[in-house]
């Protein structure tokens, strides 16, 4: 908290801010609200000095579930069952997941239909999955509504990849959750800065806790690439037992990975939750319009700002309605997916699409399928803290909570899985956290940014077609 009266030198006993009568007249030092900046006037000059208010349980609870805008009442049951309907013409997927179950019980031997159908299934799913979460988001704080948003979204790739592990298909769980995370930092994140860039010349966001991020999904690159490291450097004649070794130096960092996943949970949503919101972003710096257009826009600008603001965010589903849709849509998720991950085998059966490229590109594709719209769509809006809450924080989440709570799980179901990756999937996993941290290291984005972030997405998607992919510790296939 700030103090009431400004303090005096242990020196002097002389008030740091000398009266408008003295000869620092001129200068002006003025206290924001609690948890904003301190502005200090010297003539002409405005110096802001960040402050923070001490950490309080209270204040930060309160910051997280009260919502940004005023809920308005809540519809009825029958109209939030027809906004269900109507959330997006994606809902007409919503037949092939009858199709996909009727392919696997009929005919089971169709392994390339399955796969297809219950691709398309996971689709619309994924949508209504994100309809739901945007629902509860407008309940609560935005620091919560992303980390809702990246949770749930992430809901499909920890689906999937239990199902993986309990059918000991482990490469499949590494290269999907490998590739979920590259698919957020370059293809969502990507499509994010181009679709903001569309419309703003550039847009600013929080720079400290973007780079904060970053250093975490470093740290998370450094956990895989360390078992990389002490497999190339051990032979048999030095390390005899050098597969149980890594299995078990696997374990020991993902516990540690789950317990630094836990702090940064207490930093974002309690002792620093302010670094996750828009106060002190820059404004995004719209596109200069010609003259003639000026002159066209002028009265309507005019009409615009006489129009209110809208201060209430009128809810499309009740409470209930949107609790029981993410619990229907989750077991629908669950179900299909297990059709979907028993296909994979029959279908790259065939030599037309390697296993490689379905765990590390389809897999994720469907899995950020919710993240991706809803990103995409509130970076539109100049919501682009919330877009990278998204986009960053659901790879944060795949790293530090998601990769270490699989291999903990494979560790009780007595899983080989281990957190020595495929080489070339580590090294472009090292390659996209660097690309991304070059890019947000200033704070702003634009177009470019993100059209380079999405095409280097397609550079991987081209080699990974041809990549045939390896199991450097020899333990994926001794699962049982």
């Amino acid at each position: 908290m700030f103090p009431e009266s400004v303090e005096e030198s242990t020196e002097s006993r002389q008030p740091l801010v000398q009266p408008a009568s003295s000869s620092a007249v001129g200068t002006r030092v003025e206290v924001g609200q609690p948890g904003f900046s301190k502005r200090t006037n010297t003539g002409n000059n405005v110096n802001r000095t960040p402050t923070r208010t001490s950490f309080n349980l209270q204040r930060a609870k309160t910051s997280l579930l009260t919502p940004t805008k005023s809920i308005g009442p809540a519809p009825s049951f029958l109209q939030s069952i027809k906004s269900i309907v109507m959330a997006s013409w994606l809902n007409l997927l919503l037949v092939c997941i009858p199709v996909s179950w009727a392919l696997n019980f009929a005919m089971k031997d169709q392994h390339t239909l399955v796969f297809v159908f219950s691709f398309l299934s996971i689709i619309p799913l994924a949508k209504l999955l994100a309809f739901a979460t945007d629902e509860l988001s407008i309940r609560v704080g935005q620091t919560l509504a992303g980390l809702l948003n990246a949770t749930l979204g992430n809901a499909v790739e920890l689906i999937v990849a239990i199902i993986a592990l309990t059918q000991c298909k482990l490469h499949i769980v590494q290269s999907s959750l490998v590739g979920s995370i590259l698919s957020n930092l370059l293809l969502v994140l990507g499509m994010c800065f181009f679709a903001g860039g569309l419309r703003f010349s550039e847009q600013g966001f929080s720079a400290v806790a973007t780079q904060l991020n970053s250093s975490l999904l470093t740290l998370s690159v450094i956990a895989v690439l360390l078992p990389a490291a002490f497999h190339m450097n051990v032979t048999g004649s030095t390390d005899s037992d050098e597969g149980q070794d890594i299995l078990k130096v696997s374990h020991g960092v993902a516990l540690i990975l789950l317990f630094i996943y836990a702090s940064y949970l207490f930093f974002q949503l309690y002792s620093h939750a302010t670094l996750y919101t828009d106060d002190g972003v820059p404004p995004s710096i719209p596109y200069p319009k010609r003259k003639a257009e000026g002159a066209e826009s002028q009265a309507g600008g005019d009409l615009e700002q006489s129009k209110p603001v809208e201060d209430e965010e009128t809810p499309q589903m009740s409470l209930y309605t949107t609790i029981a849709l993410l619990v229907i849509v989750t077991v629908l998720v669950a179900v299909t997916a297990e059709w979907l991950v028993d296909s994979i085998d029959g279908l790259t059966a065939t030599g037309v699409i390697q296993e490689e490229f379905v765990g590390i590109i389809l897999l994720p594709i469907v899995g950020n399928a919710a993240e991706h719209v809803t990103a995409v769509t509130v970076s539109v809006k100049d919501k682009l803290t919330l877009s990278l809450g998204v986009a960053v924080g659901s790879s944060i989440q795949i790293a530090l909570f998601v990769i270490p709570f699989i291999i903990t799980l494979g560790w009780i179901l007595g899983k080989p899985l281990t957190l020595l990756f495929d080489p070339y999937e580590s090294i472009t996993l090292f390659l996209a956290v660097l690309t991304v941290n070059y890019c947000v290291q200033d704070g702003k984005s634009n177009w470019l940014e993100g059209m380079i972030l999405m095409c280097l997405y397609v550079i991987l998607c081209v080699t990974f077609w041809y990549y045939p992919g390896s199991d450097p510790s020899g333990l994926l296939n001794t699962c049982t």
